[in-house]
């Protein structure tokens, strides 16, 4: 009887030692599948994450270049400001005829005393 066990013992177990290569394969290619969406999705979150901070650093320069263009441009107003109060004493009325009286002898007359003629009759 032994040999009749054995006989149907290797026949009902060669049905349940088969594998199952589809179930595996199918898992298989799920999890691969899976796993390089997840890394195209970690690589497309890195780029954009990297975009960022590209514009970042470049606003950054650009805030840094305009504030010392801002300094070099408030520096030249007030430049220009001193420029201008040196302008002004240098034109003032004062100063000027006294300057022609001693260059060239010229001596300011008084507007009232002018007469004018009327050429047009």
């Amino acid at each position: 009887m032994a040999s009749l066990s054995h006989a149907q013992a290797s026949t009902v177990a060669n049905p349940l030692a088969r594998p199952r290569p589809h179930i595996r394969n199918r898992s298989r290619k799920r999890s691969q599948a899976r796993a390089r969406g997840g890394i195209l999705w970690i690589a497309i979150s890195g780029i954009l994450l990297a975009g960022v901070v590209f514009v970042n650093v470049a606003v950054l320069q650009l805030n840094l270049s305009l504030d010392s263009a801002n300094s070099s441009r408030s520096t030249l107003l007030a430049e220009n400001a001193a420029l201008e109060s040196q302008y002004s004493t240098l034109i003032a009325s004062q100063r000027i005829q006294q300057q022609a009286v001693r260059e060239f002898g010229l001596v300011y007359e008084d507007p009232s005393a002018y007469g004018y003629v009327n050429l047009t009759k």
